[in-house]
């Protein structure tokens, strides 16, 4: 037998191999608050139920913990602080990014002249500049760039750069796992403990009144005014000066510490805005009524000098005597309230009751939390900060100035509570109640977690308690509002006493000044009084009596005394209480005693046995009480001899209230009867016994208990919560204790089992209890974890009667074995053939003998075997399961187990909807029972019997079983499923720790199957199955478990020395085979690492699936791996590089599941808001597509790739699927797995495998490493409030980056993606656009929730992911360099080369560390050298994207960066000339970059660009090897071509503030290149990026329609196909301005030359890209229906190209549109035209020039004036910018020169009558603008406006050179035509206006009645009708002299009366649309109507007889008439036709 190498033994031992066992029982001792536990009184015999409580506060807790949990799971490094300190160990990344935002370029200083422009257009693009090249400084060159060096060397040489300096662990960088996955953190439950509420200090500083006089007592408590309750015990505390004291020291013999106390510690658990602090103020008794007594204290005041300190000594003098008399009694005086409103801030208490109700179960308001904080919310239930009340809340001092006089009639806590009523609703009783001047202050503050010197509400001191503190806080003892459900942890037994009223208003004289002696007896002898009452202020802690208040003169006085009395431990028959009652005579009257007896009452403290509480009415004896008196209560006193004389003849005049507060009597008859019973059975009792008022014979016991046991559950919640921790312990103790009564057996397991469920499921179904994230019930979680032991057995069974007879096997004491033993074999029969491993098939005889070999080769107790064989028959193993065991020996576990198994009904139901709290009762019974086992008998086989077992694998099954069953219900059972599947889970994780671990997996494997045979609905299926494993995986031992040392390289016979078996046959066949099957799910791998296994085939399932609702199982899925990997990452036992080459071997599965699910990953490259890096695969990259398609290539290339080759087969031959894409979180999670794996697995492993591979699969790794590149992108350090107003940015041109070209750059990877989810997307509408800043970059995901996270913290933030994206880069380059010198040994490079190269360009083209550039650069060279001529040849446009992306680091501001980028474009250039073909095309694309830079990059630096240039200038010029050739010369060409282009850039500086000059420049550059199709082209795809970041879609559209018109010229001299456009000629209809493309003129160069339109776009994708992308942009712009247009010229080449997939999108895109013209018509906004004149020879060329400027919809001209002024005031100072404000013409001689002046006019388009008829829709008036007009008002005079006959208008129409909307958003104007009308014209003109808006109004659908109203008013209104009336009694009253004006005259009465028409038709139809409270506005309107219409009606109906004759020889007239300036124009414009 091959033992394991020695290493992987070594490992497997260091990874935690399995301990002797991994469960650790340990006793803890219980954490106590106070210095002593609270105990009962020394010396007294306890009573059981008394002992057994004070034993379940004060025993150790007991814990079963598992030993190397901490170190493992969610390891070390996450929870501890080490992950706090880890940034401190990584280096600081660098990012140009970043870099930039210290040295910006400077700008240039303003102001600055704008005089550049004249020489501008005159300028060619190639002027040689080469020589100021030369003056430049190179920067530092790379030494031994030129010499030679061997490929391998060089790569060696980068391999070795690479490894250095790398971050061990790769999830440290990354952020941890989302905790909404995250099932198998358990949380720990928290310890129970005693509540305290929300404590709040109050600390009493000053107590004073105008005169000091004598002492004063306060006592302080809380009262909630709503709930009408006193919250509080009092807190008594005095401020007198020890003058005073003085007066009082006769009456006290001493004074306690304690007593001292002037601070208290108030606690409140539900806060809310009704509480009040109330402050009682009582002084010493006087003489005379509290008014009398107060008198002095309104009225002296102390300062007032001479008469009052008399009278203030006076008032002393008298305060002593009546100290020294009646010291002992007291008087109310004052009190005052104190609202808490502030402290509980209102504003947070809308939560407080849905928190509350939930948190006095004990915080729950934490469960959610406890996991995402690491603070464990302290132990208050609901902390303050959580209700808003500490965060903003540190220490107030409450003031108080006045004291409300205290009413001797109304004392009673009813009269406060009306008091505070009043209080609180006028914050005063001034009226009825008199006041008192004083100062009261007080300070309150949240109580600190720990307060120094403080004591409990029982005296007890709490730790820390130092020894010479003199005044100690007070904690106060809470009467919560409602329940509170934690369970009692102390002792504590007190017992409080209201007096509340007397009535003696019929007794005799003498008694008027009542007091009440309260005492607590255990006899009836006077000396019997306990000192068990607590003491007030300044004096004893403990008294024996106490006296309650005195009203003078009152006979039925009201008491608001609190008596706290100690209640003792033991209580007897004796106990009771005692009143007395006196007369306190005030007057010092000779030889009279101060007290004359007036009666006695009392309370006997127990009744039956129990406890009294409550409200009683007694009655009072007058004379003194007979013996034996306490035995009877005092209603109830039987007749006696002599007779008692009673008050009132025995009615009850003493009202009392009795209230305890204890954790030993349970207030509660069930409880309290099942208490006693089980006592009875426990301890020696005579029967019968008595509870409550039954008497219960020992015969009836049994029958008792049972009845008690069903009745528990009856009992209130509260009590049962109180005592829940002994109730179920006692539950325990019945269910396995054989009693035996009266000489039978009797069995109480099932009744205490069922109590067990019953209490269960109270408690779960209970509103007002936590629950913790699992669901689980938090008191039984915390009983299970803390509390709970085995039952003990009893010391000898109590045998009351008869000796037990022989017991049967107490294990079925409940049922016939036979039943139960047919269960079982049932049960059996299913399993009999069940090996460990349930996949492995090996034959059950050579198992066993290996079994047998190892576990004799090993002493005996290491066999903790991990996967033995489980054969049901083991029964011939000889262990004490098999005899019938003595009856004491009855097992926990095993009882617990059956009664799962047996119960039927409800309770089965119950016991497994909470199986949780049975299996874990069941696992820690087990830990118990091995933990206290005879070691030797520690075979993990044999530990349990087989019956257990039997019973365990039904349990498994039948909560399997039910868990299937809920979830094929509907659907709100399905949170009880996944609740029932995750504790099964965790059972089955802990028997791994417990069990033999063979039979633990059968376990497993039964489930997984049970489950998949139930279920059909798959993601449901999974994710249960998921839940399920990722829990089992969170295993301590879970690399062990899955044998991960199990790997090809070294694979043993049997796996380990402590693994029992493992099949031999399954490792041998592993030497020979191929290392791929190690990437792929194999049935081997699935049988050796069988949770891996299940775990990968889930995730596999459910990548796969596509039903609905998949997406979320497959976050699961991937988040469990996910976090399995990161915590063997941070796992201390993996930090040797050996151990994680392992871990990564036994992942190697995943990497081939992550390449089959390549199609639906999230691609974070379409996602990043790269507007549109759509680059269409054109035919360079035909060969690369054709000897590797996949499926998905296959389906990309069928998408969108008009490859003409191919396609047409490929689409038969492919099955079209929809799959279901990852979202951006899920894909990130698997990237940073797939690059774990490929980080830490073998290297040379990886290698061979890829050697292997077909190049098919090659292909998909590096669409993946592509697609990981954008996923790891580096974000940037963001400041929070940047991250928030991101995330809010809708436009997709976020962060438009510095590199990309309009249509570029997404590469056929990224165009594959959008077309594998082509049809899909439209799953995630908007997915695409908003992502830019993805809530998913979970580094940031806190930042938009809290924004206030420190600048450190977002540093620290930075450099992790800074650290990240460099790890994550280089693990992809490491990956590269892996697949290219694996396949340069095979021969597919070609295909191969591609995909490296587009990988490596993604990842210059993202944000990179200067460390990943050296690196990627280093690469790149290595690439160029070896592969030159292929790079050049066939990849042609992944050399035009490098290009650009190494031109654009050229221009870095980091020198390091700049230097390689120089050396790498040098090496590019020099390897090209080899070819002069491909150096002439290297040359186009470095100059097409350029341009592409310079137009687009806002930050671009030309200054590093030039400098860089010179770097290459001197490599050519040192490079001895070149100078032969001509290259040097063609280099310096370049250099210079490449320098003047710069130039143009830095023109665009200038212009940067102006976008008009900007985008003019940019057309002149453009126009300039019109030799030079493919630069034409760049820069218009610049001007095209301009226009869309400053929002002008039409106009980039524009752009693109003319480049796209451009990329046809060319293609129609190309190829001729019928499909395509012919030339510009086929875009007129999108816009007339094309044809300035066609490309006719003689120096257009042909498209054969070399190096000449090459480019990406001179294809026919690309002609489509561009196409699609002008219609997006158009239709952001609203231009729907040039959408249209732009797609009939895309449809027939996707026609031509079947691309069918593709038609349907256009079709939908072109339906949308079609809809939104059809839903927004007139609601769209086009553009605002002005005219904009500039005058003045600062101007420069533009001097006396005209433009119309397009500006966006709704711009005023003020807003266009302010533009234009600031920035032409910046250039020229502003004092001499003026803006001319008419519209007249500009008379030049009459400005100042010096002066720059602007005119600027709103125009309007034009369009004469003719062009009308054409333009029909309100889109065609605003589209193909050549022509506007502008009015300008004038007289004869020169005024401009005068009255109507004699206000002429000037018309002016301008034509612009070119049609908006045009390139460029402004436009010379290239023709002015001006007409004037005379004034009857203008009143034409006007009228015809008013008609058309009535018009307009009319027939508005749907009618708007406000806005006829308005046009109607203006018609006919009574204001207005002036209007109209003025203008026809102006022009219409006389037909007028001269013949020419008939015709206008004629007109205008026509215009008139169609006018008069439609204000009828207009008052008509608003009839119908007015509501009924505008009639009268209505006939208003009528009447003004009519009378219009009568003073009108004399001049329509008048006509001119002239007109009116027979026609001949009107023609003639026509010409002068109205129209004739229409015909003028008519004429111009055919003269310009011509």
């Amino acid at each position: 037998m091959t033992q394991l190498n020695s290493l992987d033994a070594e490992l497997a031992q260091e990874l935690g191999d399995f301990t002797e066992d991994d469960l650790d029982v340990v006793f803890t001792p219980k954490e106590c608050r106070t210095l002593q536990p609270s105990l009962p009184e020394e010396g007294v015999e306890l009573d059981p139920h008394v002992r057994d409580c004070v034993q379940t506060y004060i025993r150790e807790w007991l814990i079963v913990n598992q030993k190397n949990q901490g170190s493992s799971e969610i390891c070390g490094f996450k929870k501890t602080g080490s992950r706090r300190d880890f940034h401190k160990t990584l280096q600081k990344q660098t990012f140009e990014s970043e870099s930039l935002e210290g040295h910006e370029p400077s700008t240039q200083a303003r102001p600055r002249h704008l005089n550049v422009l004249c020489d501008v257009s005159g300028k060619g693009p190639l002027t040689a500049c080469g020589f100021d090249l030369r003056s430049l400084q190179p920067d530092q060159q790379l030494e031994n760039l030129l010499q030679q060096v061997s490929a391998e060397d060089f790569e060696k040489q980068n391999e070795e750069a690479r490894r250095t300096n790398r971050q061990a662990e790769l999830f440290a960088l990354y952020p941890s796992v989302d905790e909404e996955d995250a099932v198998e953190i358990r949380p720990v439950p928290e310890c129970p403990k005693e509540h305290l509420g929300n404590r709040i200090l109050v600390k009493v500083l000053t107590l004073k009144f105008e005169i000091e006089v004598e002492p004063l007592f306060a006592s302080i408590a809380l009262y909630d005014v709503k709930e009408r309750k006193k919250i509080s015990e009092n807190f008594h505390c005095d401020l007198n000066s020890d003058q005073f004291k003085g007066f009082l020291r006769a009456h006290t013999p001493s004074v306690a510490p304690s007593s001292q106390a002037r601070s208290a510690v108030f606690s409140v658990t539900y806060p809310s805005s009704d509480i009040y602090l109330v402050v009682k103020i009582e002084k010493v008794l006087q003489q005379g009524e509290i008014g009398d007594c107060a008198e002095p204290y309104m009225v002296i005041k102390e300062g007032d000098g001479g008469k009052s300190k008399e009278k203030i000594e006076k008032l002393k003098l008298q305060a002593e005597s009546f100290c020294q008399r009646l010291g002992k009694y007291r008087m109310p005086f004052a009190w005052a309230p104190i609202s808490l409103t502030s402290f509980f801030n209102v504003s947070t208490l809308d939560r407080e009751v849905t928190d509350v109700e939930s948190m006095v179960g004990r915080s729950s308001v934490g469960e959610r939390r406890t996991l995402s904080q690491s603070r464990r919310l302290s132990e208050r239930a609901l902390s303050l900060e959580e209700n808003g009340v500490g965060s903003n809340y540190k220490t107030t001092t409450m003031t108080v100035n006045s004291f409300f006089k205290q009413e001797g009639d109304r004392l009673s806590d009813e009269d406060l509570f009306k008091f505070l009523a009043d209080y609180k609703r006028s914050s005063s009783l001034q009226r009825r109640v008199k006041s008192i001047p004083g100062l009261l202050r007080i300070e309150i503050s949240l109580a600190p977690e720990i307060i120094s010197c403080s004591l409990t509400p029982e005296m007890l001191p709490v730790k820390p308690f130092p020894e010479n503190r003199t005044r100690p806080h007070k904690e106060i003892l809470e009467f919560p509002i409602r329940e509170v459900y934690v369970p009692h942890t102390v002792y504590r037994n007190l017992l409080y006493v209201y007096p509340q009223r007397l009535n003696f208003a019929n007794k005799l004289a003498s008694a008027r000044n009542i007091t009440i002696k309260i005492q607590f007896m255990c006899g009836e002898d006077a000396s019997n009084a306990m000192p068990v009452i607590f003491g007030k202020s300044s004096g004893p802690e403990f008294l024996q009596e106490v006296y309650t208040a005195i009203t003078y003169h009152n006979k039925s006085p009201d008491f608001y005394e609190e008596v706290k009395i100690k209640l003792p431990a033991k209580l007897t028959v004796n106990h009771h209480l005692l009143f007395t009652f006196y007369h306190i005579s005030c007057q010092q009257k000779q030889g009279a005693s101060v007290e004359s007896l007036l009666g006695y009452s009392w309370l006997p403290i127990l009744l039956n046995e129990r406890l009294q509480t409550g409200s009683y009415c007694l009655p009072v004896a007058l004379e003194k009480l007979p013996p034996n008196y306490s035995m009877h209560s005092a209603e109830k006193v039987p007749l006696q001899n002599p007779p008692i004389k009673w008050a009132e003849g025995h009615k009850g005049v003493f009202n009392i209230e009795v209230q305890a507060v204890s954790s030993v009597h349970t207030q509660d008859n069930h409880l309290e009867k099942f208490f006693t019973l089980c006592h009875s059975l426990e301890s020696q009792v005579t029967f019968p016994i008595r509870v409550l008022d039954q008497k219960i014979s020992e015969t009836s016991l049994e029958h008792e208990l049972k009845l008690s046991l069903i009745c528990l559950n009856s009992s209130r919640l509260e009590p049962l919560v109180l005592f829940l921790h002994l109730v179920l312990d006692k539950l325990f103790q019945l269910s396995v204790q054989p009693m035996v009564i009266a000489g039978q057996t009797a069995n109480f397991s099932q009744f205490a089992f069922e109590s067990v469920v019953a209490i269960a499921n109270s408690l779960h179904n209970s509103k007002d209890l936590a629950k913790d994230q699992h669901g689980r019930n938090c008191l039984l979680a915390s009983y299970v974890h803390y509390v709970f032991r085995l039952p003990e057995p009893p010391r000898d069974p109590p045998k009351s009667g008869g000796t037990a007879a022989a017991l049967p096997d107490p294990r079925y004491h409940t049922y016939g074995r036979t039943s139960a033993a047919a269960m079982s074999s049932k049960l059996l029969q299913a399993r009999v053939m069940s090996s460990s491993n349930p996949d492995l098939a090996g034959t059950h005889s050579a198992a066993d003998e290996e079994v047998k070999s190892i576990m004799s080769s090993k002493s005996a107790d290491r066999t903790c075997n991990r996967m033995s064989y489980y054969c049901s028959g083991n029964n011939d193993v000889p262990s004490s399961t098999g005899a019938p065991r003595p009856a004491s020996k009855k097992h926990f576990h095993e009882e617990l187990a059956l009664q799962m198994v047996v119960s039927t009904g409800m309770v089965r139901e119950t016991v497994f909807k909470y199986a949780w709290f049975f299996f874990e009762l069941l696992v820690k019974s087990m830990a118990q029972y091995v933990h206290n086992m005879d070691k030797r008998d520690n075979f993990r086989r044999t530990r349990f019997s087989d019956r257990f077992k039997d019973d365990i694998t039904t349990i498994v099954n039948v909560v399997t079983s039910e868990t299937a069953a809920l979830l094929v219900k509907p659907q709100k059972e399905n949170e009880q499923a996944e609740k029932m599947n995750i504790s099964l889970a965790f059972f089955l994780y802990d028997l791994l720790s417990l069990m033999d671990r063979g039979f633990v997996f059968n376990l497993i494997k039964h489930y997984c199957n049970q489950l998949s045979a139930k279920l059909a609905h798959l993601p449901m299926l999974i994710s249960m199955r998921l839940e399920f494993l990722r829990i089992l995986c969170s295993h301590e031992h879970y690399l062990n478990l899955n044998l991960f040392f199990m790997n090809a390289d070294t694979a043993p016979a049997s796996p380990c020395p402590s693994i029992s078996s493992q099949n031999s046959s399954s490792c041998s066949s592993f030497q020979d085979q191929k290392i791929a099957s190690m990437f792929d799910l194999t049935p081997e791998y699935r049988q050796q690492h069988f949770l891996t296994g299940l775990l990968f085939t889930e995730l596999a399932a459910a990548l796969d699936a596509e039903a609905e609702g998949i997406s979320k199982v497959q976050r699961k899925a991937v988040s469990a791996i996910h976090s399995l990997l990161s915590s063997h990452d941070l796992d201390p036992r993996c930090v040797k590089p050996e151990v994680k080459v392992k871990i990564a071997a036994l992942y190697l599965p995943l990497v081939g599941i992550i390449l089959d699910a390549l199609p639906q990953l999230y691609d974070f490259t379409a996602a990043d808001a790269r507007s549109g890096k759509n680059r269409a695969n054109g035919s360079d990259e035909d060969q690369e597509g054709t000897s590797a398609i996949n499926q998905n290539v296959a389906l990309a290339i069928a998408g969108n790739n008009f490859n003409l080759k191919t396609s047409g087969t490929m689409l038969s031959s492919l099955p079209y699927k929809q799959y279901n894409m990852l979202n951006a979180d899920t894909t990130r999670n698997l990237m940073i797995c797939f690059l774990w794996i490929m980080k830490n697995a073998d290297q040379s492993l990886i290698r061979k495998w890829i050697a292997d591979l077909p190049s098919m699969q090659l292909n998909r790794i590096l669409d993946l490493l592509f697609i990981c590149v954008s996923c790891f992108e580096y974000k940037g350090k963001q400041s929070s409030d940047k991250v928030s107003t991101q995330v809010l940015q809708k436009s997709r041109d976020v962060k438009a980056r510095l590199e990309e070209a309009l249509l570029r750059g997404e590469g056929a990877r990224g165009e594959m993606m959008r077309r594998c989810r082509a049809p899909g997307n439209d799953r995630f509408p908007g997915l695409s656009e908003n992502l830019r800043w993805r809530k998913e970059q979970t580094h940031w995901r806190q930042a938009n929730e809290k924004q206030d996270k420190t600048k450190a913290e977002l540093d620290q933030e930075a450099l992790i992911s800074g650290n990240l994206a460099t790890e994550a880069n280089l693990i992809i380059l490491d990956m590269q360099e892996n697949i290219i010198q694996a396949s340069s040994a095979l021969d597919c490079k070609d295909s191969l080369l591609g995909g490296v190269l587009r990988v490596l360009v993604n990842s210059l083209s993202c944000d990179q560390s200067t460390t990943y550039l050296t690196h990627c650069f280093a690469t790149l060279r290595a690439l160029i050298a070896k592969f030159g001529d292929l790079l050049f040849e066939e990849e042609v446009e992944q050399c035009a994207d490098l290009c650009q992306r190494v031109l654009h680091h050229c221009s870095s501001s980091v020198d390091s960066t700049r230097s390689q980028a120089c050396a790498t474009l040098y090496l590019l250039m020099r390897f090209s000339c080899g070819a002069t073909s491909n150096f002439a095309r290297v040359k186009m694309q470095v100059i097409m970059s350029l341009a592409s830079l310079v137009g687009k990059a806002p930050d671009f630096n030309e200054e590093y660009l030039r400098r860089s240039l010179r770097t290459i200038l001197a490599y050519a010029e040192e490079d001895t090897a070149m100078q032969a050739t001509p290259f040097p010369t063609q280099v310096e060409e370049l250099l210079c071509n490449l320098n003047s282009i710069l130039y143009d850039t830095v023109k665009m500086r200038e212009f940067q503030e102006d976008p008009e000059m900007l985008m003019d420049l940019m057309y002149r550059i453009a126009k300039s290149y019109q030799t030079s199709p493919d630069l034409r082209l760049t820069w218009l795809q610049n001007m095209a990026e301009k226009h869309t970041k400053k929002k002008c879609y039409t106009e980039a559209a524009m752009c693109l329609v003319h480049a796209a018109a451009l990329v046809a010229e060319y293609l129609s001299m190309l190829e001729d196909h019928s499909y395509l456009p012919v030339g510009s000629v086929s875009f007129q209809n999108i816009s007339s301005n094309v044809l300035e493309e066609s490309a006719v003129s003689d120096d257009t160069l042909s498209p054969d030359e070399d190096g000449v339109c090459s480019g990406r776009y001179f294809t026919e994708s690309g002609l489509v890209g561009l196409l699609e992308h002008a219609a997006e942009l158009f239709s952001t712009g609203g231009l729907y229906e040039t959408v249209n247009e732009v797609y009939k010229l895309v449809i027939p080449i996707l026609e031509a190209h079947r691309d069918f997939r593709k038609l349907t999108s256009t079709h939908d895109k072109l339906q949308k549109a079609f809809d939104s013209i059809i839903s927004k018509g007139h609601k769209r906004m086009f553009g605002t035209y002005f005219r904009v004149g500039f005058y003045g020879s600062k101007f420069g060329d533009l001097d006396e020039q005209e433009f119309v400027y397009k500006e966006p919809a709704i711009t005023k001209l003020p807003e266009i004036s302010h533009r234009l002024e600031g920035f032409y005031g910046q250039c020229f100072g502003e004092e001499f910018v003026e803006v001319i404000k008419d519209s007249a013409p500009v008379d030049k001689t009459k400005l100042d020169p010096n002066k720059a002046y602007i005119q600027i006019t709103f125009v309007e388009p034009y369009f004469d009558e003719y062009e009308m008829k054409d333009r029909v829709t309100y889109f065609e008036k605003n589209f193909n603008l050549r022509r506007f007009m502008y009015t300008t008002p004038f007289t004869l005079e020169g005024r401009p406006r005068g009255e109507l006959h004699e206000q002429y208008r000037r018309n002016t129409v301008l034509t612009t050179m070119h049609a908006f909307p045009y390139v460029k958003t402004r436009i010379s104007v290239i023709q002015k035509e001006e007409f004037v009308l005379t004034p009857i014209e203008v009143a034409i003109e006007d009228m015809k206006k008013k008609t058309l808006q009535l018009a307009v109004a009319i027939n508005q659908e749907p009618p708007d009645a406000k806005m006829l109203q308005m046009v109607l008013q203006g018609s006919v209104g009574a204001t207005v009708n002036q209007g109209p009336l003025e203008v026809a009694q102006v022009f219409l009253a006389e037909i007028p002299a001269d013949p020419k004006l008939y015709r206008h005259h004629n007109k205008l009465r026509l215009c008139f009366k169609e006018f008069i028409m439609r204000c009828g038709e207009a008052v008509e139809k608003n009839k119908r649309l007015i509501t009924a409270d505008q009639r009268e506005y209505q006939q208003e309107l009528r009447k003004n109507y009519h009378k219009l219409k009568e003073n009108l009606r004399p001049m329509i109906e008048r006509k001119i007889p002239e007109l009116y004759k027979p026609i001949f020889r009107v023609e003639s007239h026509k010409r002068d008439s109205f129209h004739r300036s229409s015909f003028r124009k008519c004429e111009t414009q055919l003269s310009q036709g011509s």
